[in-house]
């Protein structure tokens, strides 16, 4: 029985562990495609058009209780000064004791003009984060110390710039400048660090109906090291995409895409690890599938579907 309840508490402590030394906020190897995650003042800029998205990720399949983030998002233009942007994501990790992080965002993002063909664009971003442990179905919830299901919620505030023209792009932001502490039973779990992140991309066309988009993401967390992901995408005929994609010390990513319609386009990464963890799993699965609502018939006047 000792062995046992050692094996029990063990288990609790691994998963804890996982949160607290794993990423702290989900990572996305198609992040060009909801950049807002990581910038609150992201915008499309495209009036009239409701680009929405569905995001699923299984990082490290083979792995028990590894990752999984599922996010909703939307952006929806006011007027040409204002667009503001909806999110929500789930962050599942462990398996025997399920931790769960939801997210629900709401970003405000405010254009101004530079020059004729340059905007940058002043965003912030408000929400909460909801905690949750779930022993519910593992041999824990018999110990009186673990027979409740534990959540705790915590507000979110974030902010950021962006820089764009017609193919290119730049930003620096910051989504959570409220670091917090995550205890369960009076026992810290987890120590949610700020992350900066600085954006950039560039799109230009390589020869007849194929456009290269190069860009990149650089993550620093406070006390930890930087890391960054450097992807280049190829779009052909404006309707097929391939890419390449580098994360730092961590990862090779193959990307794909299709234009399925001017609307509807659905994408697909694998990352290969390269990391400690490479011989013990089989890799990382993303699935996206974006649309956008024309609500004014606007997607005759555009000559190209948005490429960030």
């Amino acid at each position: 029985m000792k062995y046992i309840k050692f094996k029990i508490i063990g288990a609790f402590v691994l998963v804890f562990c996982s949160v607290v030394q794993a990423q702290q906020e989900p990572q996305y190897s198609q992040y060009m495609y909801n950049m807002s995650t990581v910038n609150p003042a992201y915008v499309t800029n495209q009036s009239g058009l409701i680009s929405t998205g569905l995001l699923y990720r299984r990082q490290w399949t083979g792995v028990e209780g590894a990752p999984q983030t599922a996010n909703v998002f939307g952006n929806i233009p006011i007027n040409q000064n204002i667009e503001l942007s909806v999110n929500y994501v789930n962050d599942r990790i462990g398996d025997a004791i399920p931790v769960n992080n939801n997210y629900v965002n709401v970003d405000f993002a405010y254009i101004t003009r530079i020059s004729d063909q340059t905007r940058l664009s002043y965003g912030l971003k408000a929400g909460i984060n909801n905690f949750k442990i779930d022993p519910s179905d593992s041999d824990v919830f018999t110990d009186p110390a673990f027979a409740d299901n534990t959540s705790t919620t915590q507000l979110n505030i974030g902010a950021g710039v962006y820089m764009f023209t017609g193919n290119f792009y730049a930003g620096i932001s910051s989504p959570n400048l409220l670091p917090n502490d995550i205890d369960v039973n009076d026992i810290g779990v987890s120590e949610t660090k700020t992350h900066i992140y600085g954006i950039a991309g560039y799109v230009f066309d390589f020869v007849d109906e194929v456009r290269l988009k190069p860009s990149t993401v650089i993550k620093q967390v406070i006390d930890s090291p930087l890391t960054f992901d450097l992807s280049l995408n190829a779009l052909f005929y404006d309707k097929f995409e391939l890419g390449v994609s580098y994360r730092y010390t961590d990862a090779f990513i193959a990307l794909t895409g299709f234009n399925i319609t001017r609307n509807l386009k659905i994408g697909y990464a694998y990352d290969f690890s390269v990391s400690d963890l490479s011989g013990y799993n089989n890799g990382s699965h993303e699935i996206v599938l974006l649309y956008n609502f024309d609500l004014l018939n606007f997607s005759k006047t555009y000559s190209s579907p948005r490429f960030f």
